[in-house]
């Protein structure tokens, strides 16, 4: 079902005329939802102190109507202290009807309208790494690449341009004033999106671009997507330009099956060009259970990928993007490849659910994260996917799952991950699993495993391999969080956590997880590489697992 849509280019802080416009509009056009792309707020250095500061306080103190749901994008301008203040303590809603997007946002609204937002302007400072302050209105290049994840978009939204988006373009930007900010990142997001609509914002002018289509790929070799690009004038501009913009989007629409008059081919580059293919390619394996890296005399062991070629890492263009099911801030979920379950395996869940946590830094393990606060923050909310899929467990199978959680910390590794297998509860309380992996690690004369919690893991000097058996607790009220707290990595039940400290030299099987809980669970799927699935089995699998983790996936409600 199509849904009407408004979008909004800066308002500067002129919140009552801006607001109230909106507000006739709804009145007559009954908009499922509103977009302010751009600035919300004036510019804190040229802003008027007594009407923007009144404006404000009537905007935070609800005396200004918001008719409809209402988002607004982070543009060049930094937020005022204020708002910052209140966005922190109410989630994100600056007050009834308005929601901040984020910096790096991938949002779906009640009307399944994804919307994908990129705030800011380009940092010409930072040439690696994920912005951590969310409210700075400058981005990174590898928060562009990260957004990649989302893999299609309704609506994007950013401040800069595409830097190619007038190649093969018949519409000027008519303007006494130079044309926008526009970057390379953009373009590849947008490349890679393939957004219905792409919005963005130039002050005095608006621009409309030609609908564009994007070449068909291999997995939809009849579909051709197209993308609009529309640059909104800011409120109250000099040359009267639109600064509004209404449409209809029916997310569940399939591309026209004939192309609209005017449309052009893309102007954007295919980030999904075929490279040149890396030598053992195999070895780095898109999820996971990697067997390929023991030590070998017989040849010369090939450098670890770099986060482009690393089939863990958004950035890389080759990623398998259908198996991703969740993104937050500093942290992604997806299905694994060549699960150990199957369908069969949990049929009260129907799905594998078999997953893997995943940090969007690039890095061997979480110590050697360097800046201290990513790798808290990164930790932190690998553990929160944690609560929430065991929170799913405790809903879904009604107490009959518990979960074993693995990892392998080696310096000398490639992309540190999670990985979640549900495990019968009555395996976890009656000590089964536990012994399994003892009794593993005994047979193959590995060190034994010691009973302690590392956090993060900087506390220690060697690498080591880290297993979580958890099992639920009998009430499954309140979904199996701690009371009080719908957010608590407290989920309730029990939990033990296990390390097998390792050596640098030390000759460790990278499957040894998988192979435990093959044996215990009878199942005779030893090698992921074995037990790999036609791509719409994945999708399948992905999308039913999608659907049981929705109400516990916290990244949609940020």
């Amino acid at each position: 079902m199509a849904s009407k849509v408004i979008v909004i280019g800066d308002a500067n802080s002129q919140f009552p005329a801006v607001f109230s416009k909106l507000t006739t509009l709804h009145s007559k056009n009954a908009f499922s939802l509103a977009i302010i792309v751009g600035n919300l707020f004036a510019d804190p250095t040229t802003a008027a102190p007594g009407n923007d500061e009144a404006f404000l306080d009537s905007l935070l103190n609800g005396a200004i109507t918001i008719p409809l749901p209402t988002y607004f994008s982070l543009g060049k301008h930094a937020l005022p202290p204020r708002v910052i203040q209140k966005l922190e303590s109410n989630a994100g809603e600056l007050c009834s009807n308005l929601y901040f997007l984020g910096k790096r946002t991938t949002i779906k609204t009640s009307e399944g309208i994804r919307i994908v937002a990129l705030g800011g302007t380009l940092d010409p400072n930072v040439t690696a790494g994920l912005s951590i302050d969310r409210y700075l209105p400058f981005y990174t290049v590898d928060d562009a690449k990260a957004l990649k994840g989302a893999n299609t978009a309704d609506i994007l939204v950013t401040n800069d341009w595409p830097s190619s988006i007038m190649i093969g373009s018949k519409v000027t930007f008519n303007s006494d004033n130079e044309e926008p900010t526009s970057q390379q990142c953009i373009t590849e997001l947008c490349a890679k999106l393939k957004p219905r609509y792409h919005f963005s914002t130039s002050s005095d002018n608006f621009y409309e671009r030609e609908p564009f289509f994007h070449s068909p790929t291999e997995e939809a070799s009849d579909s051709r997507p197209i993308t609009r690009f529309l640059s909104l004038a800011s409120y109250n501009n000099p040359s009267k330009q639109k600064w509004l913009y209404a449409f209809s989007l029916d997310p569940t629409a399939a591309p026209p099956s004939t192309l609209p008059p005017g449309t052009t081919a893309s102007p954007l580059l295919n980030p999904t060009k075929k490279r040149r293919a890396l030598p053992n390619r195999e070895d780095y394996s898109r999820f996971s259970q990697i067997n390929n890296h023991h030590r070998s005399n017989k040849r010369q062991r090939q450098p670890p990928p770099t986060p482009s070629e690393c089939f863990f890492c958004l950035s890389n263009p080759n990623l398998a993007t259908h198996l991703l099911t969740s993104i937050a801030t500093d942290t992604y979920l997806t299905t694994a490849r060549g699960p150990l379950s199957t369908l069969d395996t949990f049929p009260q869940l129907g799905f594998p659910a078999h997953i893997l946590i995943i940090p969007l830094t690039h890095s061997p393990t979480l110590d050697s994260i360097a800046d201290p606060t990513a790798r808290k923050n990164t930790y932190k909310e690998m553990q929160r996917y944690k609560g929430a899929l065991q929170t799913m467990l405790s809903e879904k199978a009604n107490g009959e799952l518990g979960a074993v959680i693995w990892e392998v910390a080696r310096a000398g590794g490639i992309h540190i991950h999670w990985q979640f297998l549900p495990v019968a509860a009555d395996l976890v309380n009656k000590g089964l699993v536990e012994a399994a992996f003892k009794v593993e690690a005994e047979n193959a004369k590995y060190p034994k495993f010691e009973t302690k919690d590392i956090g993060d893991g900087t506390g220690e000097s060697n690498d080591f391999f880290r297993v979580w058996i958890w099992s639920p607790s009998s009430s499954h009220s309140n979904g199996g969080l701690a009371e009080g707290d719908a957010n608590s990595n407290n989920v309730k039940g029990s939990e033990k956590c296990l390390i097998l400290p390792l050596s640098s030299n030390f000759r460790f099987d990278l499957q040894f997880g998988r192979r435990v809980l093959a044996k215990l669970l009878q199942i005779d799927r030893f090698d992921w590489k074995e037990c790999l699935q036609p791509q719409e089995d994945e999708n399948a699998d992905a999308e039913a697992f999608k659907q049981a983790f929705k109400e516990f996936d916290f990244s949609v409600e940020e």
